[in-house]
């Protein structure tokens, strides 16, 4: 009977933290949200000299109170599973491992706390709060195209890099170190600058030369930042249309409709997206609730 007992507590609790169909996962989930920003908001405030002066003892102590709350939770993920080790490789567990050690080890080395920034990347959970899955097909196929493009835009990148090279030369040789063009680097770093279209300002031609060369590198900058995306937009219509493709007939497009996915999480295999009212895990079968 004891074992019953404390096969549901751990079930109970496993619903709690893993899913966001239930009020009190979703609940659970809104307070871990409002944690992550608080704590963000913590370490910037922290950054402010004036403000850390002032408020030193109440920022640490704030930060470490939700740093031992970040620590319970990451304990709890890991005993709710039935193989921890899943969890603790798994994308999120790095994470969350990854968010929660900086305030320890700013007890060893200075200035590391300010690490607990990468708690930012917790806020990705929201995509399961608030169900944003179906908009990840968009997703993906934008890091498809992307992909696609990568040798694409390779080839551009390094072309920009052997123009910026040569006008940063000439530059150099027109303008010279009296008029802040010191070396080469540094003409290629304005170069590079004027051509992004940046233009911090901290360089900037005196000859007459040298401006009529920065102007036709000012009007190559704004070409030049369309050629990729002219290429990545090229990619995606592709993609979308093989995507198009493949989709299923119309009747069975009609019936997957009627299909709809839950947050909940296997315990054994941490998989999700199941079917509202399934029994057994799609990936490795084992048994969704313990009753």
């Amino acid at each position: 009977m004891k074992h019953k007992n404390k096969h549901t507590w751990k079930t109970r609790l496993h619903e709690i933290i893993y899913e966001a169909d239930t009020p009190a996962g979703k609940l659970f989930d809104i307070v871990l949200l409002i944690a992550i920003l608080a704590s963000i908001i913590l370490v910037m405030l922290e950054s402010v000299k004036s403000f850390d002066d002032r408020y030193h003892n109440f920022l640490n102590i704030s930060e470490w109170v939700i740093t031992l709350l970040f620590s319970l939770e990451y304990i709890l993920r890991i005993i709710t599973v039935k193989k921890p080790l899943k969890y603790v490789t798994s994308f999120y567990g790095i994470i969350d491992l990854l968010s929660t050690i900086p305030k320890y080890l700013s007890l060893i080395f200075v200035g590391t706390h300010a690490l607990v920034a990468l708690r930012a990347l917790r806020l990705l959970r929201i995509f399961r709060i608030l169900k944003l899955a179906r908009y990840l097909g968009a997703s993906n196929q934008l890091a498809s195209a992307i992909k696609a493009s990568r040798a694409k835009i390779s080839v551009f990148l390094f072309a920009v890099l052997i123009a910026a090279t040569i006008f940063g030369t000439i530059m150099y040789l027109v303008e010279g170190e009296e008029n802040g063009f010191t070396n080469i680097p540094k003409s290629v770093y304005w170069c590079i600058v004027t051509l992004t279209t940046v233009g911090f300002g901290d360089i900037a031609p005196q000859t007459s030369l040298g401006q009529f060369i920065a102007a036709i590198i000012m009007i190559m900058g704004y070409g030049i930042i369309a050629v990729p995306t002219g290429i990545v937009s090229a990619e995606y219509t592709k993609a979308s249309n093989s995507d198009a493709k493949k989709k299923l007939s119309d009747e069975v497009h009609e019936q997957l409709k009627t299909v709809t996915l839950n947050t909940q999480s296997c315990s054994n295999c941490l998989a999700s997206k199941h079917l509202d009212n399934a029994e057994f895990c799609h990936k490795c079968g084992y048994r969704l609730h313990h009753d």
